[in-house]
């Protein structure tokens, strides 16, 4: 059924917030995790007056680091699991966590980083029977309960057996496993239960963690805000145990892959290569995989940005053994049907659509028929012709830029990576100088109180332009897969001086402070 107009996820009193990637906290075991610096973060958001969050997907991921390829859209990243509430627990000593404090915390080494806490986290696993509290072997069965028939299990296979294979993607395992021939799992299952066992706890760990998280963002008034892409990695447990909802051979190859045409990032547009659904079957499913799929983001955050929304009305699909994303052709989506079914199924959705690129009249449709609240970036739309700040509508969130853009400070000044001409770098500055009746030198703040003084109910920009960084603190550049998602910020650069100058901006727009602490539903 569809949404009445007045029915809108977002607040109905303006909101800020910001965007850091959990990846992106401080810390000192070389990467930011869901521990002590989180914590600290709400509360210097509940100081800056912000009461959203967002953060990239919580995936684990694999080849580049990319949270948009996890190896599953049900497990938890380990690499984000706190050490030192290891350590609290007696899981693991501080001695043997040392190694990880050599690590830099500038940014993250990940072919440092992961060999090591791997290492770590199974030796905790393995000590969790015999020095884990009751209570966490308690809730400990509670998780298994409720989510290894559903997920958990598989995904403990399926890790198990890209280790033993390599790491190389499950359609190049045996044809026994790559089928998932009921007698070899059933063996792998006998030989290998330690190791089964020992994945299981550590996604435990994870999202033991992540609630008691989420339990003090509630209660500090702030709004957990979360991405789940549209498309999953081939690579993944998901691929490996749902092949049939996905356009694959009997091998797990496919014919066609996803991507976008040329656009504002690349003049030969992008090559994902991420398998495409198969509608028809999600359609006689009652679209099961994506119910359950939404309710785990769901449980995670209160907000889900879905990424790349436009893929519902239509996608761009690429020949398999394209060079580049200009071959592809549009392909019709499943429509409003998927959401119908999800929201029958889970009530009022919790999601955001990422509303960018080449956005025809069928997705507005699609996206407005159920009021689901899109994405205006400045950097995209302060040189549209005709743009005014004031033309912003309500129902969305307003951004300086995305993980995906450069920071503003180096998007203003242009950097080694842009695509943009020199003269379309002039024009850009000319226009944003006039829009913000801003300067050179406080851009990256004046975007942000542009952002701010828009009617826009939700506005969120990055850590990076609340810090006024340059492009040297850019977490990602599309196309590319090398050091990406490496950015950390520091405990110094989060001091009194941005403290006082977000809260001021914050509060002079009239948006709803935190500490105000008034329900909005």
């Amino acid at each position: 059924m569809k949404k009445q107009a007045d029915e809108y996820i977002l607040p109905p009193l303006r909101q800020a917030g910001v965007s850091l990637h959990i990846t992106s906290l401080p810390g000192r075991y070389g990467i930011g995790e869901i521990g002590q610096a989180a914590f600290e973060f709400i509360d210097r958001m509940r100081l800056w007056g912000l009461r959203v969050w967002q953060f990239l997907p919580l995936g684990p991921t694999a080849y580049g680091d990319s949270p948009y390829q996890p190896l599953s859209s049900f497990a938890g990243n380990k690499n984000l699991i706190d050490i030192e509430d290891l350590i609290d627990k007696g899981l693991l000593s501080r001695d043997e966590a040392s190694e990880l404090t050599r690590l830099p915390t500038d940014y993250v080494d990940y072919g440092s980083l992961i060999p090591i806490k791997a290492k770590l986290l199974e030796l905790a696993a393995g000590r969790f029977e015999d020095r884990a509290d009751a209570a966490l072997k308690s809730e400990y069965a509670r998780f298994l309960e409720q989510h290894d028939e559903h997920w958990l299990h598989d995904y403990a296979l399926f890790r198990i057996l890209k280790s033993d294979h390599g790491e190389r993607p499950w359609p190049e395992w045996p044809a026994e496993y790559r089928h998932r021939d009921a007698d070899a799992l059933a063996g792998l299952e006998q030989a290998q239960a330690p190791r089964i066992e020992a994945t299981k706890i550590i996604q435990f760990l994870f999202y033991h963690q992540w609630q008691r998280l989420k339990d003090y963002a509630h209660a500090a008034g702030v709004t957990l805000f979360g991405d789940m892409p549209i498309y999953i990695a081939l690579d993944s447990a998901d691929a490996w145990t749902n092949r049939d909802i996905l356009m694959l051979d009997e091998d797990g190859q496919p014919s066609h892959v996803a991507g976008v045409p040329p656009d504002y990032f690349s003049n030969d547009g992008q090559l994902w290569g991420n398998p495409l659904y198969d509608w028809d079957k999600h359609a006689a499913t009652g679209y099961h995989w994506w119910i359950e799929r939404l309710r785990a983001s769901a449980e995670l955050a209160d907000l889900v940005r879905i990424d790349h929304f436009r893929g519902f009305a239509g996608y761009w699909a690429i020949p398999a053994d394209a060079e580049t994303a200009r071959t592809g052709q549009w392909e019709p989506g499943p429509g409003d049907a998927i959401f119908e079914a999800m929201q029958e199924a889970l009530g009022a959705l919790p999601i955001v659509a990422e509303d960018l690129g080449v956005i025809t009249p069928d997705v507005e449709e699609l996206r407005d028929n159920r009021s689901i609240p899109g994405m205006v970036v400045l950097q995209f739309d302060v040189t549209d012709e005709g743009f005014r700040l004031e033309d912003v509508r309500d129902n969305c969130i307003c951004y300086t830029g995305t993980h995906d853009n450069d920071t503003t400070l180096g998007w203003f000044h242009g950097s080694p990576d842009d695509i943009r001409s020199e003269e379309e770098i002039r024009a850009t500055q000319e226009t944003v100088l006039e829009i913000t009746d801003g300067t050179p030198e406080t851009i990256a703040f004046d975007l942000v109180r542009a952002a701010l003084s828009t009617r826009a109910r939700l506005v969120i920009a990055p850590m990076q332009d609340f810090l006024g960084l340059g492009s040297e603190a850019r977490i990602n550049t599309p196309g590319t897969s090398a050091n990406n998602w490496r950015w950390r910020v520091s405990v110094t650069q989060l001091g009194d001086e941005v403290c006082q100058n977000v809260a001021k901006a914050v509060r002079e727009s009239g948006r709803e402070l935190l500490d105000d602490r008034r329900q909005t539903g």
